[in-house]
């Protein structure tokens, strides 16, 4: 029986999107950046901001990419099928990133946990792994994991974990209409979830915990600093001696982690406005 990540790559390999950019036109071959890090893109679900992630990606060629986890969400493709066009134009993109020498690296997280299954393994040039130590060009070492394995109600209490993806379905959709509004109004997209999560206490509280954790964990095993995902919260700060690094996600805020040339990592805030579709606010946090 295929399994949901041979199906969607061979889907993907079949069905070229109507728009195939020619060899060189979408930046591969001329690597802008060391290394990028993107996170819970959430394919399949009506939330993942595809088009959005699709400029990024022409706009910002790199060496090596690493995908931090959930990005197809089989989640939600179990209880419905969701896969536009758009969807499978990233998969695309993924694939001929790599045909074209980017190093892809595809570390799995609870959304996609199907692919843990097949880890050691290569899909497309893509290579499937647990987690991975990522070495900048000035030697500092990384560990890069999804994050999931911190989250005590992924581990204890997997019903509350899934209870909690129907309600934050539930506020996207609220926000996808509220931003319509917005948007006709002439006022910048808000987030409705990233305010809750700002305003709720406990919500808060859970995101400090998880950052700490990680960043323990990756003290204890000897190494500079952190990548994941997860949590939905783009961050880089220092954590006790530790570089925490969280990319964020293509669901909400757009944004990405990527190493220059010279091994500075910069966290970068993609700014998908109409008419203005290569502009990037990029972060002041750099290190």
């Amino acid at each position: 029986m295929r399994t949901a990540f041979q199906a969607l790559e061979t889907w993907s390999s079949a069905q070229a999107p109507a728009h195939e950019e020619k060899d060189g036109d979408d930046g591969e071959g001329r690597a802008l950046y060391r290394t990028v890090f993107i996170s819970d893109l959430h394919l399949g679900t009506p939330g993942c901001q595809a088009e959005a992630l699709l400029e990024f990606l022409k706009a910002h060629p790199s060496q090596m990419l690493y995908l931090v986890g959930d990005i197809v969400d089989g989640w939600q493709l179990r209880r419905r099928w969701y896969w536009p066009q758009a969807h499978n134009d990233v998969v695309q993109k993924l694939l001929r990133r790599a045909r074209k020498g980017c190093h892809i690296v595809f570390i799995p997280g609870n959304h996609d946990e199907f692919a843990r299954g097949f880890v050691g393994h290569s899909f497309g040039g893509i290579e499937v792994v647990e987690q991975a130590i990522h070495t900048t060009h000035d030697g500092r070492q990384f560990w890069v994991i999804h994050g999931d394995h911190f989250d005590g109600v992924i581990q204890c209490a997997k019903w509350l974990a899934y209870l909690g993806d129907n309600l934050y379905e539930l506020t996207l959709r609220l926000n996808r209409h509220l931003n319509t509004l917005r948007a006709r109004l002439g006022l910048p997209y808000w987030s409705l979830s990233a305010y809750l999560k700002g305003r709720v206490k406990k919500a808060l509280n859970y995101v400090m915990d998880f950052e700490v954790a990680v960043a323990s964990e990756a003290r204890r095993r000897g190494l500079q600093g952190v990548v994941c995902g997860h949590i939905h919260r783009a961050e880089m700060r220092t954590i006790d001696g530790i570089l925490y690094c969280n990319d964020g996600d293509w669901v909400e805020s757009h944004t990405a982690l990527v190493e220059h040339m010279d091994g500075r990592l910069e966290l970068i805030h993609w700014n998908p406005s109409e008419g203005q579709p290569y502009s990037a606010a990029v972060s002041a946090v750099t290190a």
